[in-house]
């Protein structure tokens, strides 16, 4: 069985038997367990914004702002249900402090204004977690191609996260389909495990107690919010 893998990995054959069938995306709940330590107390309260297809695990209520079918994702909307809420991250419809965590990933790159989204972060939760990818990720898997998808690209520097609005030069990527199909291909191969085993290298993985600061550069590298406290 091995023998036959290694050349299955190496052979042209084996690309396409590993690449172009058999998809299967790792879930959040898979790779944050290898990376991240939550810390949350079975009492508190949870808010999942975004939560699409996959709400976050101990999440207590989920908002999502597309309960029917978006492009935005993949998967159809499963509230698991638990409390769910119709609701834009840019204009939370929650009491200050409501909530004592905060997890939102894979949803801040897509919103209009993200400053405005963080500070609704902030607001409503006491601390959290934000998850988003980096942009090695747009450009190797393709999605910085896909129109009216990302905005912005982000980076994080200790406890400030920084949002660059893609311009038309940044909006390129390889041209190779191979590497998103091996690196989500049910069968395993070696750039699958390779990018499982990094997966930090390709998601920022942020978490805030209270608060934390940001910078929002727009296309022509001008600073159009920031919070630096």
């Amino acid at each position: 069985m091995n023998i036959i893998r290694k050349l299955l990995d190496l052979s042209p054959i084996g690309i396409q038997i590993y690449t172009r069938k058999f998809l299967n995306r790792e879930k959040k709940i898979d790779y944050q367990k290898r990376f991240v330590d939550f810390k949350i107390k079975e009492d508190e309260k949870v808010l999942d914004i975004g939560s699409g297809g996959e709400p976050f695990f101990l999440a207590t209520h989920v908002a999502d702002k597309y309960p029917g079918d978006t492009h935005h994702r993949y998967n159809k909307l499963n509230t698991e249900n638990l409390p769910f809420t119709e609701a834009d991250i840019q204009d939370l419809p929650f009491e200050n402090g409501s909530f004592d965590f905060v997890y939102t990933a894979h949803v801040l790159e897509h919103v209009e204004d993200p400053a405005k989204a963080m500070d609704e972060l902030m607001r409503v939760g006491k601390r959290g977690y934000i998850e988003v990818p980096t942009r090695m990720s747009d450009i190797i898997f393709n999605f910085a191609r896909l129109k009216h998808f990302h905005k912005w690209y982000i980076n994080k520097v200790g406890n400030t996260l920084i949002f660059i609005e893609y311009n038309k030069n940044d909006l390129r990527d390889t041209g190779d389909k191979e590497f998103f199909h091996m690196g989500h291909s049910y069968i395993p191969n070696a750039f699958r495990k390779t990018y499982r085993k990094n997966k930090d290298l390709y998601t920022n993985m942020f978490m805030w107690e209270k608060e934390f600061n940001y910078f929002v550069f727009n296309k022509n590298g001008e600073i159009t919010h920031k919070r630096n406290k």
